[in-house]
């Protein structure tokens, strides 16, 4: 048996989207300057948008979103057991994982700061191991091999759009693991509720 259901981890997710979403709408720049954005912005060499630091349209729409998101994830869990862990989260759960691990993937690999457009310094004489020094804000922003996305993917390119899809990829990982383990302790559970009403019904 898992330390912390999946229930527990889900209803987590599903208030820290509904947590997101008020900032967002009320107060955008709270989430910006958290520091677990910041620190994984640096060690990404991801930049700062500061389309984050005040409140617009756009992100009252995500905000509703999230919310909406939030709320309808927070009722699927007064189902029943099997059909909300077994059946629906059993499914959702991989599609989320996937959806956003590529997404994380897109944000810093297809960024300026990605090792896929790297270039040289010229004032780095060790240049066979320069391709696995740490990432630069600054370096990315100078990045001349760097080609911006031509369908607006570059708005995905950011320390806050990677930080929340790092955190979803990691929460619905240990949400697949947790549903793996309770999904077999039910199924078990359904057998022996089977074979003993089938022994009963033998009994008469």
């Amino acid at each position: 048996m898992a330390l912390i259901s999946a229930k527990t981890i889900l209803t987590s997710i599903c208030l820290f989207h509904i947590t997101l979403a008020f900032f967002f709408l009320t107060n955008p720049g709270t989430v910006a300057d958290q520091g677990m954005v910041f620190i994984l912005g640096e060690s990404m060499g991801l930049p700062n948008s500061r389309s984050f630091e005040t409140q617009s349209p756009a992100l009252g729409f995500l905000a509703v979103i999230l919310a909406l998101i939030g709320i309808t994830d927070l009722v699927t869990l007064s189902l029943p057991d099997e059909i909300c862990l077994v059946h629906y989260w059993g499914m959702q759960t991989p599609l989320r994982l996937t959806l956003t691990l590529l997404l994380t993937s897109y944000s810093f690999f297809f960024s300026a700061s990605s090792p896929l457009f790297y270039t040289e310094d010229p004032a780095n004489i060790n240049t066979s191991s320069a391709r696995l020094t740490h990432p630069s804000a600054h370096h990315a922003a100078l990045n001349p091999n760097y080609v911006p996305s031509g369908w607006g993917g570059d708005a995905l390119k950011n320390r806050v759009f990677f930080s929340f899809m790092f955190v979803e990829t990691m929460s619905w990982f240990w949400v697949w693991v947790t549903l793996q383990e309770e999904r077999r302790d039910l199924l078990a559970k359904k057998a022996r509720r089977r074979s003993a009403s089938a022994s009963y019904g033998q009994g008469y």
